[in-house]
């Protein structure tokens, strides 16, 4: 960990402000970043990435990418000694995605009757509910639930749970989630917990697990991680699906997404649809 926690701060033109953001989606020693990009500023068009780098190692190369396009205006600014993160939860609004409500502790009984409602608590986990790829997951799973349910569904880097738990609260039997993080995983099982859902929740690398095997084959997969390792378990992911299943794939930028495609498309899964939110995608396909 870095002695001081940090923010780095880039902003400008949407067009650099992406590639930046692909320059740290494709370096492999920072796999693990946590950024967000949006729109900051419509009538100037101003687009902002937000990271928080973890190590010291991470902050020096998440700047160094980000520095070395021209254009982007690039600040590191140490946070103050506090409990930023809950602070910074706190302000958070709840979501509103479909039939899905997703909201923190701070927003406790402000749920509506008519939404299944999802209190999610990030803790230091990737998923509130507020990112562009997770609406748009949840977005495009509330589509499909219009046609049919699901069965059996698998959720490859669950972060917070917030994609599995929706779905064992949506009439799935079996909803199993993975993640490589041990803090991670921990918190999706307390926030099963808090939310009564019947989701299971383990650490693990990649498809392998035997929780994973057990439970496959699924009717959909969700997998809300980067665009790198989304092309590397292409072949996983569809071994792990039955044919005809559905998977939803997101973590990536609107600009990676032809190479994400491709890789499934060549596989024999079918595009049924994209979501774009700010500068995220989020895709559906079914294995053919």
């Amino acid at each position: 960990m870095t002695d001081k926690a940090v923010q780095i701060v880039a902003r400008g033109p949407r067009a650099i402000a992406e590639a930046a953001a692909t320059d740290v989606d494709n370096d492999p020693l920072l796999e693990g970043a946590t950024y967000s990009i949006l729109e900051e500023d419509e009538d100037k068009g101003i687009w902002r990435i937000d990271a928080f780098p973890t190590t010291d190692e991470e902050a020096k190369g998440i700047e160094a990418r980000l520095s070395a396009h021209e254009g982007l205006h690039v600040v590191v600014e140490v946070l103050a000694d506090a409990d930023w993160l809950a602070m910074a939860l706190s302000g958070l609004p709840p979501v509103r995605a479909g039939r899905f409500f997703v909201y923190g502790a701070h927003d406790k009984g402000r749920a509506p009757r008519n939404t299944v409602n999802l209190r999610i608590e990030a803790g230091a986990a990737f998923g509130t509910g507020h990112h562009g790829t997770t609406v748009g997951c949840l977005l495009a799973y509330d589509t499909l639930l219009k046609r049919r349910g699901f069965g059996k569904v698998l959720d490859v880097g669950a972060g917070t749970g917030v994609l599995a738990i929706a779905a064992a609260r949506t009439g799935t039997k079996q909803a199993v989630g993975t993640d490589i993080d041990k803090p991670s995983v921990r918190i999706a099982r307390e926030n099963a917990a808090l939310n009564h859902a019947n989701a299971r929740f383990e650490y693990a690398s990649g498809l392998g697990h035997r929780l994973v095997r057990a439970a496959a084959p699924y009717d959909l997969v969700f997998a809300n991680i980067l665009a790198r390792p989304l092309v590397s378990l292409a072949s996983d992911i569809k071994g792990a699906l039955k044919p005809g299943g559905t998977v939803i794939l997101s973590g990536l930028l609107r600009t990676q997404e032809r190479f994400v495609r491709a890789a499934y498309l060549s596989r024999g899964f079918k595009m049924q649809r994209r979501i774009h939110r700010d500068a995220w995608a989020a895709l559906v396909l079914t294995r053919n």
